[in-house]
């Protein structure tokens, strides 16, 4: 059975409170926006005093297989101190990138109704012959953005 409207709605606001509860504990000092309209879901304050902004984006295990790491149509222009944290609920997988990584890494969609727009794919699929069934897996060209916590903001 599928996840009901009001879970899958919800899931990206969890996410996001979750990312930010572990910057926490790690000892980071997060700060969340009133307003989510500037793609901001949180801002950091490093340990040098300097503040960044996240913007957090998350895909659940319950997405169609092959997309459990697709992160797509999203609005991006460069921004300095800005980063985005990707996490794949069905990897168990963090990306984090600053807005001039994901801008090198991508390229705009050239047209139709999602024109300009970015995305971004860290897996790969492949069929496993042994189980009898299609496997998701992380595409070693975006090993370098893989993180297991947030060193990047300390």
């Amino acid at each position: 059975m599928g996840f009901s409207f009001r879970h899958s709605a919800g899931f990206g606001k969890r996410m996001e409170y979750r990312i930010i509860g572990k910057m926490l504990m790690e000892g980071l000092d997060g700060y969340v926006p009133l307003v989510d309209d500037h793609g901001v879901d949180c801002v950091v304050k490093k340990g040098d005093g300097t503040f960044v902004e996240v913007r957090i984006k998350a895909r659940s295990k319950e997405v169609k297989m092959g997309d459990g790491a697709m992160f797509a149509f999203i609005s991006h222009e460069p921004r300095p101190n800005y980063y985005f944290v990707f996490v794949s609920e069905r990897l168990d997988k963090m990306w984090i990138m600053s807005s001039e990584e994901f801008l090198s890494e991508i390229r705009p969609i050239p047209s139709g109704r999602n024109a300009g727009k970015r995305s971004i794919k860290f897996n790969g699929y492949k069929m496993n012959k042994a189980k009898g069934k299609r496997e998701e897996y992380a595409l070693d060209r975006y090993a370098k953005y893989e993180c297991a916590d947030f060193a990047r903001f300390h």
